[in-house]
């Protein structure tokens, strides 16, 4: 009497293929390159400014809120790197390796395969965050005094994640449906690079800077103040983007001052050819909407975007043809 083999169950299928694709990772030595690119991007935000402080022979003065504040220490364009490095290749390299056919003739989905391989890529990226959060903690510390707000660091390690998602699932998309991972790559930093020049023109010249919320990236820039003195204008305090790669600064910013209102401009130049004299640059106020309002519309165009881009990359794999 022949005894059947057990299936194994989709955890352990699951399991399996995340555990391949970290493999692969490691071979490729992708989380190392990861690794050394966050290390470094928190050295430079650590000890550029004290370096510049010491050239300048001016103390470094105490900052309690400098870890919280600054977060991961990468910004938009780490958080950009970090997501092509993680998933350039995750599935264009399959099939231009070849290894994609060994690995559809496992008794495994292919929207298991693709669960497995970007839930690997979000691993990757959590343990890179999780050792820049802690470096910059410590750093943080050493420059700048003791820090308040560290139960925060958990809102900020989500909050970059997420934005990181973001450029994570256009790369994977671009990267399922061209097979190529040169081209995922090109087109991902041509999109990025696009999107942030586009962003800072509308911010500063367009009326129309609401255009630049609903785009991933940097967003439209506004400015944001606490109550003077009585019969005098607001004392601006911080500035704040509306994009998707600024989820995490804003729900810190929200959670410790959630009653704030920010405030957005367009530059225009005045005088130049009106017989007024040299011309000039000034503000003109376009609207002002609370902070709550911009940290909930921007988690809800990043939940849109990752959400659309990896159904898309998900169904280019399901329905890609593999020749043996």
């Amino acid at each position: 009497m022949t005894k059947k083999t057990k299936r194994p169950s989709w955890a352990t299928r699951f399991l399996a293929i995340t555990r391949y694709e970290l493999l692969w990772n490691i071979r490729k030595k992708k989380i190392l390159g990861v690794l050394v690119l966050a290390f470094a991007f928190a050295t430079l935000a650590l000890a550029l400014p004290v370096v510049l402080k010491n050239l300048n022979n001016q103390p470094i003065e105490p900052n309690p809120d400098y870890v919280i504040t600054t977060g991961t220490g990468v910004g938009s364009f780490g958080f950009f790197l970090f997501a092509l490095v993680s998933v350039m290749n995750s599935i264009s390299g399959e099939f231009e390796s070849g290894s994609i056919v060994p690995l559809l003739t496992k008794p495994v989905s292919r929207t298991t395969i693709y669960l497995g391989k970007i839930s690997a890529a979000f691993l990757t990226v959590l343990g890179a965050y999780s050792l820049l959060i802690i470096y910059m903690a410590a750093g943080g510390y050493v420059i700048y005094g003791p820090q308040n707000n560290l139960h925060l660091i958990f809102i900020t390690l989500l909050g970059s994640i997420m934005s990181t998602l973001v450029w994570m699932s256009i790369v994977l998309a671009a990267g399922s449906v061209s097979k190529s991972s040169m081209l995922a790559a090109l087109l991902g930093i041509g999109v990025w690079f696009g999107l942030n020049i586009a962003s800072g023109i509308l911010s500063v010249f367009s009326n129309q800077t609401w255009i630049a919320t609903y785009a991933p990236g940097s967003g439209a820039s506004g400015t944001f103040g606490t109550p003077g003195p009585i019969n005098q204008i607001n004392v601006t305090t911080g500035s704040v983007s509306t994009g998707t790669d600024s989820i995490a600064t804003n729900l810190i910013s929200y959670i410790l001052h959630p009653t704030i209102n920010v405030t957005f401009y367009r530059m225009e130049i005045t005088g130049i050819g009106q017989g007024q004299g040299p011309g000039g640059i000034i503000q003109v106020p376009l609207n002002t909407e609370p902070l709550s309002l911009i940290v909930a519309r921007s988690i809800a165009v990043a939940a849109v975007y990752i959400l659309v881009f990896n159904f898309i990359a998900w169904y280019a794999l399901k329905r890609a043809q593999v020749a043996e």
